[in-house]
């Protein structure tokens, strides 16, 4: 599998990846990567991908990974979503008619889950979330949300630390001890993100009626970050469209987990059912 990166945006500098599939594409993947993380941290899943034939694409979210900003804020919701657009119209510019769809995880998966449902999805041919921010386990008491927005409106990129446990990532010491080393990772969230990206949250969910694009939705059953009730919730409210699945005694990188490779087919699988009549279906072995 061949890797290229890129810069999505040059100022401020957007960095992404690209990971490509031997021979021609089938179709394109676009990621969005969690909070404190960066694109490289999905190499697993996409080489699992680019296995079948899809190309992936991902971008570093402002703030995050190699791409400018300061560790852990953004301008705004919207320019996480512009910068979204910007992916998805590379992509489709770069394989034209090729069936794309877009990928988020955690915060990603909170960001694409907000992009189906507020800009134009007539690009797409779906999209799959996985843990997404849509409720934390346990919510912040109202107190601390009222002080955060009183401050924020004075210090709106004021960071702190996300609180995020490494060992409740996977099941997998392993990916703990490679998150924690990782240069890339931080742990800092500011109160501008954490507001907007609450406030998308609650939004995504009563607004899940007007999905109007197929989407998958998984869930780790034993997630400790984000909450799998809440994903649940909003493919009840979603209806046809929204197809979930939880991953019994899964942790919260369901990508990352002991059972990865079922998750990769799962994820495939789901994919060759979304792809246009026409399409020929490949293989689904990825080991």
């Amino acid at each position: 599998m061949k890797t290229n990166t890129f810069k999505l945006r040059e100022r401020p500098v957007v960095f992404g990846r690209e990971w490509l599939p031997e021979g021609e594409a089938r179709g394109v993947v676009a990621l969005v990567h969690g909070l404190g993380e960066h694109s490289g941290r999905y190499a697993h899943l996409a080489n699992a991908l680019t296995k079948v034939g899809f190309a992936v694409t991902a971008l570093d979210l402002r703030g995050h990974g190699k791409t400018e900003g300061k560790r852990g804020d953004w301008p705004s919701y919207e320019t996480q979503l512009d910068d979204i657009a910007l992916m998805l119209k590379r992509a489709k510019n770069l394989y034209e008619s090729k069936p794309l769809f877009l990928y988020g995880h955690s915060l990603g998966g909170n960001l694409v889950i907000n992009y189906a449902l507020r800009r134009p999805t007539d690009k797409l041919q779906g999209v799959i979330a996985s843990g997404p921010w849509l409720r934390l386990p346990t919510p912040p008491p109202t107190i601390k949300v009222l002080a955060a927005k009183l401050m924020a409106l004075f210090a709106p990129s004021l960071t702190q630390p996300n609180g995020l446990q490494p060992a409740h990532l996977s099941r997998r010491p392993d990916v703990a001890k490679a998150y924690v080393e990782d240069p890339l990772v931080h742990d800092r969230i500011s109160l501008r993100l954490f507001l907007q990206a609450h406030k998308a949250a609650q939004w995504a969910i009563e607004h899940a009626a007007e999905l109007n694009i197929p989407m998958l939705l998984m869930h780790g059953g034993d997630d400790h970050l984000t909450s799998p009730e809440a994903s649940h919730e909003f493919c009840e409210r979603a209806g046809q469209n929204c197809t979930f699945r939880l991953w019994e005694g899964m942790y919260h990188e369901i990508h990352n987990e002991t059972d990865r490779e079922a998750v990769y087919q799962a994820i495939i699988e789901w994919l060759e059912e979304q792809m246009p009549d026409g399409y020929p279906q490949a293989g689904l072995e990825t080991h």
